[in-house]
């Protein structure tokens, strides 16, 4: 049965959730698109919920769990969904616990910090970096991942081992019972709170904790399993760690995947952030080599020891930047350990490096160990270890699904592990599996590709998983470190524990949840073949879809995540479409398509920053761009191509259009837009509003004359499409009396007030128009720089990036246009013209908004060096994002903008700059219209910081 018919077949059987019980405070989805889009995750399972429910607060949470109680309906907690093991899916009542619970409050200069589960740890991190400190668990998630999930899973990562990890740096959670009862374990009278409202729960737990401790065999066997980085059922540790009731309820809470309480706020304990480190590698001839060094290395101090197996190695090789080191290795059985120091200072960083030296020199490796602190040298290392996921995950065959586990052992017990696992994957014919991961925890991470859609394979898969139990229990290790048990291994947490230990476990799912409502089928399981049920199948679709592996790391960078769909959900629902006409389900087909325009393709900003995030390098803008394309008439094509050749007609039409509609009572323009856009569509007609700068400036005809030409200007058309807010000559004028004042000379292409960068066609899927836009500029910009010898200085960031993807893709199309030259006026600002100058009037405070094209350019440190250099005070938002207004989509759909810039806008607010800053005008317009101040391009505010 498919996910979607299991789907409503679940929800046929219980009764109707109420939504008038609920509660104004709890958005309710159930179209279609919304729970597709929502039931995908990072794991091998596929669910279908059959509503979305989007809390706001734990009194909301607590109507839910009531009302589904109630109803007999299952409900399981969602956040970010980078989880593995499935404990994130449901075919029945999802709560969407991201869309809401937002806060973020660093407390006790920086050593606490209260979070609500909807934020990420990135984000956290970015605010407590300001205090030197950090959260302890760092997952390589981090930055799509959030603290609900780090609750869940007791999330670890590279660095903090068993010590700081979720379990050991919590300090007290406000939890929501299933019966809908709120705790906040932080309170003075939390225990005496738990006794009082949930009687059964808190003596449950007080004799639990005593049957335990009396219990000697018992007791060894919990600090034995909790030795080790384990994930595996419920942390029975907290007995033994905790006395009072609710601080054991609080720490079994941790790792319980939404099995035992919902967590809408939490405290942590945070750790010092060590800015200093040093990174190497040391290669050794065999994986017995590496193991048997492994005891030297760990009493170092090093901070990291991360494993990369002769496979792996040969997959890193695969990489296009793989470094030097790892690149020129022969590799026959080799295996390699990647190591980090991390301390305080600079001074304490050397020191142990001195006292490592002699371990170092001892080690049996095929060459000396070196360690770089050189941040490009280190960072090519880490993308290198990291790297590895990609680089299978990305390669894999078109309809198979990625697969990633993790277990740990003994770090004893780590070589014979490993072997073992190797003569796995090539009994079950895993030819393209690796293995990697913590060494120092005793942590071994590797990687299946397997197709769920074949009985054969998922037979393969059946019998792998049965002698991988075999193997890791008899070296005395635990299936699940990090990832979670989730559905994975919950027919396997009885055989890991044993019965005694496994029914403490089945009583306190029992007592916290007697009506067994919250993700069942997750942690507990006694049915030995769940875990094979509900597995995703990957149709094959189209390039960008069918690389993608659901992680969601995407998802934070993308300016519609709040508004409509994410680039995970663009690109799964593509699949769940094609899945549906598979089946000849037309009718669910045409309600996914129907919806997924506006979704799907209206609101999408092209941006390309969830790119810059993926781990398989899919920029779903350029899936959005097709699909804008193949909708495009012949008859629309051509108009393009007919704009392409009159842009400089066009362009002075805008800007008088503009300067028009600026003069008129603001309501004239604005009506009459509506009217269009009713009669002629959104897509068509942008909307006028007050806030709407007059038309620029023509583009220059002519350079600077009198000076040696140093580079080539191209002024964007959307400095002459929008005027700078003040009536000046904004960022052109500004460029260009830098330059006087600097003595540079600068010349100009021929008929430049016709060439574009092309970014109008390309994102709006005019592919004609772009093609003839191609072959004006590139010619034209080659001649105008004399094939290449001089640089092109563009004024507007997201017109320079789109003349490098311009360049970029005819060079692929087999143009002979390598030689061109891009550089951003920020960077040739901060390069050329700012050494030349005095600062002699300073900004006393000014706000920094980088933008997608910025930080794509890799031109963020330049914008913020600059505005350094004129400001005593710089504010860079921590909640930045893109803007989406994205050429003229924030004329389009401005609530696009208003939702990309609703976290940024609100802390910009409250900085309250004396200035306020950008690289790009369209951008400049959409916080402006943001924030309610003035924004301009930096140039402009440099030139006047220099007068």
């Amino acid at each position: 049965m498919n996910a979607a018919a299991r789907s409503r077949t679940v929800s046929s059987e219980r009764d109707v959730l109420d939504p008038n019980t609920l509660g104004p405070g709890v958005t309710v989805r159930d179209r279609s698109i919304d729970r597709f889009a929502l039931a995908h995750d990072a794991s091998h399972y596929l669910l279908v919920p059959d509503v979305v429910l989007a809390p706001k607060s734990a009194d909301d949470v607590a109507r839910v769990l009531r009302a589904a109680s109630a109803a007999r309906r299952a409900v399981t907690f969602r956040s970010g969904g980078t989880s593995l093991s499935g404990q994130g899916v449901t075919g029945d009542v999802l709560v969407d616990g991201r869309a809401a619970f937002q806060r973020i409050s660093v407390e006790d200069d920086g050593h606490r910090v209260r979070v609500e589960p909807g934020v990420t740890v990135r984000q956290t991190n970015a605010r407590l970096m300001r205090h030197g400190r950090k959260l302890g668990p760092d997952p390589a998630s981090e930055i799509a991942c959030t603290i609900g999930g780090v609750i869940a899973n007791n999330s670890s990562g590279m660095a903090c081992g068993i010590a700081q990890n979720a379990y050991r740096t919590l300090e007290s959670m406000t939890l929501v019972l299933a019966s809908g009862t709120v705790i906040d374990t932080s309170a003075p009278d939390a225990d005496t709170r738990l006794r009082d409202l949930e009687p059964d729960v808190h003596s449950g737990l007080a004799r639990l904790r005593d049957s335990l401790r009396a219990d000697s065999v018992a007791v060894a066997e919990i600090r034995r399993q909790y030795a080790m980085k384990n994930t595996m059922g419920y942390g029975l540790n907290a007995f033994l760690d905790f006395d009072l009731p609710v601080d054991i309820l609080t720490h079994l809470v941790v790792g319980s995947e939404g099995t035992l309480a919902f967590v809408a706020e939490a405290v942590f304990r945070t750790v010092e952030l060590l800015p200093y480190a040093a990174t190497g590698l040391a290669v050794f001839a065999s994986l017995h080599d590496a193991m048997e060094a492994l005891p030297q290395l760990v009493a170092t101090g090093l901070a990291t020891i991360e494993l990369m197996d002769a496979r792996s190695l040969r997959v890193a090789q695969q990489q296009s930047d793989c470094p030097p080191s790892v690149a020129d290795l022969d590799v026959a059985g080799h295996a390699a350990l990647l190591l980090e120091f991390q301390t305080r200072t600079s001074d304490d960083l050397a020191a142990t490096q001195r006292s490592a030296s002699e371990v170092f020199a001892a080690l049996r490796t095929t060459r000396p160990v070196t360690l770089s602190t050189d941040p490009t040298q280190r960072s090519a290392l880490w993308h290198t270890r990291k790297g590895l996921y990609t680089t299978i995950a990305g390669a894999r065959p078109s309809g198979t699904t990625a697969l990633l586990e993790d277990i740990a052992v003994p770090v004893g017990q780590m070589l014979s592990t490993c072997e073992a696992l190797l003569r796995m994957f090539d009994r079950h014919g895993y030819e393209d599996s690796v293995i990697f991961g913590h060494a120092k925890d005793g942590n071994i991470h590797f990687m299946l590709t397997e197709r769920f859609d074949d009985p054969s394979s998922l037979a393969r898969y059946e019998r792998f998983t049965a002698e991988l139990v075999e193997i890791v229990l008899a070296h005395g290790g635990t299936l699940k470190a990090e990832h979670g048990t989730g559905r994975t291994m919950a027919p396997f947490v009885r055989r890991q524990f044993g019965d005694i230990l496994y029914e403490v476990m089945l009583a306190v799912k029992s007592m916290c949840d007697p009506a067994g409502i919250l993700n069942p089928g997750v942690v507990l399981s006694d049915d030995p073949t769940s875990y094979l049920r509900n597995l995703k199948v990957v149709p094959t679709v189209e390039t960008e879809v069918d690389r993608c592996v659901e992680c969601g790391y995407c998802e934070p960078t993308c300016p519609s995540r709040t508004l409509t769909l994410t680039p995970r959900q663009r690109i799964v629902l593509r699949r769940d479409i094609a899945a549906a006409r598979g089946r000849g389900d037309e009718e669910l087909a045409s309600e996914l398509l129907d919806d997924y325009e506006y979704d799907g393709v209206q609101t999408c900003a092209v941006d390309g920053m969830c790119g810059t995030a993926c781990p398989v390098d899919i920029n779903t803008g350029d899936l959005v761009r097709r699909l804008r394309a193949g909708s495009r008439s012949t008859l629309e094509q051509n108009a393009s191509a007919v704009l392409a050749q009159s842009w400089s007609t066009v362009t002075r039409a805008g800007a008088s259009a503009m300067s028009i509609a600026a003069a008129l009572p603001p309501r004239l323009p604005a009506v009459a837009t509506k009217l269009a856009r009713a009669l002629l569509g959104p897509e068509t007609v942008p909307l006028y509003d007050a806030g709407l700068p007059r038309g620029g400036r023509a583009r220059p005809r002519s350079g600077s004359g009198g000076r040696p030409v140093e580079f080539v200007y191209f002024s964007a058309c959307i400095t002459t499409m929008f005027g700078a807010d003040d009536g000046t000559h904004g960022v052109s004028a500004a460029l260009l009396a830098l330059c006087d004042r600097a003595g540079v000379g600068w010349s100009v292409p021929a008929n430049l007030r016709g060439l574009c960068c092309g970014t109008p066609w390309k994102s709006k899927g005019f592919s004609l128009g772009y093609s003839r836009m191609t072959e004006t500029v590139l010619p034209a910009l080659l001649a105008a720089s004399d094939g290449g010898r001089l640089p092109i200085v563009c004024d507007a960031a997201s017109c320079t990036e789109g003349l490098e993807t311009m360049r970029r893709l005819a060079v692929d199309a087999g143009g002979s246009f390598e030689a061109l030259r891009f550089v951003d006026a920020v960077q040739f600002a901060h390069d050329r013209i700012l050494p030349m100058l005095a600062v002699t009037s300073p900004f006393a405070s000014i706000t920094v908004h980088t933008t997608c094209s910025t930080a794509q350019l890799g031109i963020d440190s330049a914008l913020i060096s600059i505005a350094r250099a004129i400001a005593t005070d710089v504010h860079v938002p921590v909640d930045w994002g893109c803007c989406a207004f994205a050429g003229d989509r924030g004329l389009l759909h401005p609530e696009l903008t208003a939702a990309a810039t609703a976290a940024e806008a609100a802390e910009v607010r409250a900085a309250m700059a004396h200035e306020h800053v950008s690289a790009n005008r369209t951008c400049e317009i959409g916080m402006s219209r943001a924030t309610g101040f003035s924004y301009r391009h930096v140039i402009e505010a440099l030139e006047r910081a220099t007068r």
